[in-house]
């Protein structure tokens, strides 16, 4: 997948992709690449959120790999607010899904609202999206109530992330997947 945008070659993208795996498994590059191939005007919807020199370090280096040709903006919480600006000749990639519920949880905010409100924001927008999220369920189930709360919410929001998806994709050792859909 990393040869796409080579020698001109662009591809269409679906309505909505959503991307899934585990930390460092590729899943962000190769999202990052099926943007980049859509020769669309990127946006980058980042959803972390930064709390110390670590993380600004990798959030600075991220920002750097992709290079100018993108936008970013830095939301961790209202996602839907963003989609409805953007347009069609647009391809606004959200990394990640995970972080952004993190957000949710650890504010106090009302989960199912917030997901109700950016999965409808998906369904409006104009531009094409891409959704990163992490894979939890994989694990021992968590010690404590709010690890534990945070697995089960977060594999709800994917289910339903890739059910609202018109291309789901799994990436493991860099490796993608299509779970539903074609890839490219």
């Amino acid at each position: 997948m990393s040869n796409l945008d080579q020698n001109g070659y662009t591809m269409t993208l679906p309505k909505l992709t959503f991307i899934l795996g585990g930390a460092a498994s590729g899943k962000s590059v190769f999202a990052e690449t099926l943007c980049v191939a859509s020769g669309l005007d990127r946006i980058y919807l980042a959803t972390s959120e930064i709390y110390d020199a670590e993380m600004r370090a990798k959030v600075d280096k991220h920002i750097a790999q992709r290079g100018p040709d993108w936008s970013t903006i830095e939301e961790p919480i209202d996602l839907a607010r963003h989609l409805a600006a953007c347009t069609k000749d647009q391809v606004v990639l959200i990394d990640c899904a995970t972080l952004w519920l993190s957000n949710l949880i650890l504010g106090n905010l009302d989960v199912e609202t917030h997901t109700d409100r950016l999965l409808a924001a998906l369904g409006q927008t104009t531009a094409k999206a891409v959704i990163v999220s992490n894979e939890t369920g994989y694990g021992i189930v968590p010690e404590n109530s709010l690890s534990r709360r945070f697995r089960n919410e977060q594999g709800q929001l994917n289910q339903r992330l890739a059910a609202k998806s018109d291309l789901a994709v799994t990436v493991i050792a860099g490796l993608p997947m299509a779970l539903k859909g074609q890839l490219p």
